[in-house]
């Protein structure tokens, strides 16, 4: 039997390793993104259409949101390149500055040709982070893996398997302000635009926030707002809850409490015990982050105080 199981590994190694090479051919798109908060009023879709048009750019996707209670209006727009005729980022904010002043307008402008670059901070915990590893080889979340931070090594041969940078900060109790800045420094030089907690079990320091806003992400493994902060598994098995969760959040200097991404659920019963609990939250933490990921680099989201707006 032994050697029946050492010959179907030996055949399925090379197997392994052409597939450890194949990613999927994913379309280049050369599009620019625009997302848009202003007092809502009329004429506003028509004006970005008419601007776009004027400029002789194809309007490929829109989606908007009218938050009646607030008196908002938020809008998506993806328009194709190929004939717009303002060629760079300067010259579309110059022209588009009239505009923007005429309806009192928040907006950021995106490139789909430049991928976000995603810095992957980790601690012990590995699922979270070969999930994102694996959906963004197979072209699922449209980003480029920068660099795999971890304050323990555990992890450093899934990163080192998929051909990203690993480096190992460790995070004493004495000396986390040190850390924090060798994580800057490493976040620095490997140019990321985005920093993903992938169950990360360390607490960052408000000044490490404030410099990131709105560009760090966390998956906290429990349906926020109920049960923040640590160990919320054993705090759910202790109340007897029927159902647990995750939330994909960005990161404030309030723990747990940033702007929700994207939440999910999945029942449980009194047959359940803590680590099945445990075992069963893992699938639902890492389907909730990579969404959350793949939508923050798809530029799908506008935040506006504590809520965000997530645009299909």
């Amino acid at each position: 039997m032994a050697s029946r199981r050492n010959r179907l590994y030996h055949a399925a190694v090379p197997f392994a390793r052409i597939a450890r090479t194949i990613s999927p051919k994913q379309s280049v798109k050369n599009t620019a993104i625009i997302r848009i908060v202003c007092p809502d009023r009329k004429g506003i879709v028509a004006a970005i259409a008419d601007f776009l048009f004027e400029k002789n750019g194809n309007i490929v996707h829109a989606d908007q949101h009218e938050d009646g209670e607030n008196g908002l209006f938020f809008m998506r727009v993806e328009w194709d390149l190929t004939d717009f005729t303002l060629e760079s980022d300067p010259a579309f904010r110059a022209a588009f500055a009239p505009l923007a002043e005429s309806f009192a307008m928040r907006y950021q402008l995106d490139f789909t040709r430049r991928k976000l670059r995603v810095a992957v901070f980790v601690s012990k915990y590995d699922h979270c982070l070969a999930d994102l590893l694996y959906r963004h080889r197979a072209g699922e979340i449209p980003c480029e893996m920068a660099v795999v931070i971890g304050n323990h090594a555990d992890t450093k041969p899934l990163a080192d398997y998929h051909d990203v940078p690993f480096v190992h900060i460790p995070v004493p109790k004495d000396d986390k302000a040190g850390a924090e800045a060798r994580q800057i420094a490493a976040i620095e030089q490997n140019g990321a635009d985005l920093i993903v907690l992938a169950r990360y079990m360390q607490i960052l320091s408000p000044e490490f926030v404030a410099r990131y806003p709105q560009r760090i992400i966390n998956i906290h493994h429990s349906f926020l707002p109920a049960f923040i902060g640590a160990k919320p598994y054993h705090r759910a098995f202790e109340r007897g809850v029927k159902l647990i969760g995750a939330t994909g959040h960005y990161v404030t200097e309030v723990l747990d409490d940033g702007p929700i991404i994207e939440q999910d659920v999945l029942r449980i019963t009194h047959r359940d015990g803590l680590d099945d609990l445990i075992q069963k939250g893992r699938d639902v933490e890492k389907s909730v982050l990579s969404r959350a990921v793949r939508w923050h680099c798809e530029h799908r989201i506008v935040v506006n105080g504590n809520k965000t707006y997530v645009f299909d």
